[in-house]
């Protein structure tokens, strides 16, 4: 699970989150999102300007190992579907839900 915080620019929150706090930049490749991890503890927080796909930005990535699996489980107890289940061009496959206390959530698996 992985905590997403708004940020309005990325390069800016570098020096809060690389340099004053300490955390290692994951580049992942795109200019609107990207991650810093603790390798010690094993902490992330990724740090988004905006979602590129969605029309909604979510507040946690959840990593699951099946996610057709998970949208359907997510269609039967009837929770709100944000943003459909889409296999997104930088190589994951998700769907956004909306939680009992209205945060939406980024239900994601990363495509082989």
């Amino acid at each position: 699970m992985i905590t997403n915080l708004q940020v309005d620019n990325l390069a800016s929150a570098h020096a809060f989150f690389g340099t004053f706090l300490g955390l290692e930049r994951v580049d992942m490749g795109l200019d609107w999102v990207t991650r810093y991890v603790d390798h010690e503890s094993g902490s992330a927080v990724q740090l988004v300007t905006h979602d590129a796909t969605a029309a909604e930005d979510s507040a946690m990535t959840v990593k699951v190992d099946d996610v057709d699996e998970a949208f359907a489980a997510a269609l039967a107890a009837g929770h709100e579907i944000v943003h459909p289940l889409v296999d997104e061009e930088w190589g994951i496959r998700r769907f956004f839900v909306r939680s009992p206390g209205g945060a939406v959530i980024n239900v994601a698996q990363h495509r082989a």
